[in-house]
């Protein structure tokens, strides 16, 4: 099992600054997603900038959220310091 989400930073340019339980850290880009119908409500930077911790992934809303495993294994992380 991937590690669950536990801090979220939206970003310009429909990226998510993410922490994961595990301490790893990255930038996850929401972009690719817009173009499905259910995302395409984040397309609005007041609707994207509410995404929110709801047990251990992203939500924005009760219909739009994003699986941890895909937050996870799509992240860019940062290096290690």
């Amino acid at each position: 099992m991937n590690p669950r989400v536990a801090s979220v930073r939206p970003l310009d340019n429909y990226q998510l600054e993410l922490e994961f339980d595990n301490g790893e850290s990255g930038i996850f880009s929401v972009e690719p997603y817009l173009k499905y119908p259910v995302f395409r409500p984040l397309e609005d930077e007041a609707m994207f900038r509410k995404a929110k911790i709801v047990f251990g992934t992203v939500a924005w809303n009760s219909d739009i959220d994003m699986s941890s495993d895909n937050l996870y294994l799509d992240c860019k992380m940062f290096a290690k310091q």
